[in-house]
């Protein structure tokens, strides 16, 4: 069992300091900000469709989660979020983060980011009108599925920690996940990752990373 401590990054908001693994889940660069720009700006924001099916790998703290439903409510647009989480969080860890607050969230939203964690694993559960959430409690290897996504975010660990998450068998499942015109995700730019990549079939784009990253990618299946 990992020890895992609440850490503040540079925005004020939290990420998870795993000690074993010398990791934490977020950059320490800011939380909040790093998840805006490689899953907001980059991923859901470049799909201009009204419908979009995502699938996460890592649902951890539960950010990407939250800041998709935000940003779905502002857009108008409707998402069926489908989450894989091999080790969740204990409550106790979870009712300490700060995201609500530094987010600014109103008494509805502090709602929703309650259920986002509240509801039962397995199941898929409707937050809003627009926003579905099915957290399965299983790895990617695992997984097995039929559906196409139009959008996947990878946050695994780094290669460095789970090299076993960066294997071209892994970016395979992903590119067969994905619908055509669908999009992946990752805060990770490593030559090796994007060549990994692109070696099963996705195109490949380097783009501005967040802060304390030089870049990120955007991995395209056309």
């Amino acid at each position: 069992m990992h020890h895992k401590e609440l850490k503040i990054t540079a925005d004020g908001s939290h990420t998870i300091f795993v000690e074993e693994l010398n990791e934490t889940y977020h950059s320490k660069h800011g939380a909040i900000r790093e998840a805006v720009h490689v899953f907001i700006q980059a991923g859901l924001n470049h799909l201009n469709q009204s419908k979009i099916k995502v699938l996460e790998i890592g649902f951890g703290t539960g950010l990407n989660v939250f800041l998709t439903l935000l940003e779905s409510c502002k857009r108008g647009i409707t998402v069926d979020y489908t989450s894989l989480e091999a080790f969740p969080l204990e409550n106790k860890i979870i009712s300490q983060l700060n995201y609500t607050t530094e987010l600014g969230a109103s008494g509805k939203e502090i709602e929703w980011f309650r259920l986002l964690h509240g509801v039962e694993w397995e199941s898929a559960k409707r937050i809003t009108e627009g926003f579905s959430l099915n957290k399965l409690k299983t790895t990617l290897i695992n997984f097995e599925t039929i559906e196409q996504y139009d959008l996947i975010f990878f946050d695994a660990f780094g290669p460095k920690v789970q090299p076993e998450m960066w294997s071209e068998a892994i970016f395979e499942k992903m590119y067969k996940c994905l619908a055509k015109d669908g999009v992946l995700v990752t805060y990770c730019a490593k030559g090796s990752v994007k060549r990994g990549l692109k070696s099963v079939g996705f195109t490949i784009e380097s783009l501005p990373g967040p802060p304390g990253k030089r870049e990120m990618t955007r991995a395209l299946k056309l």
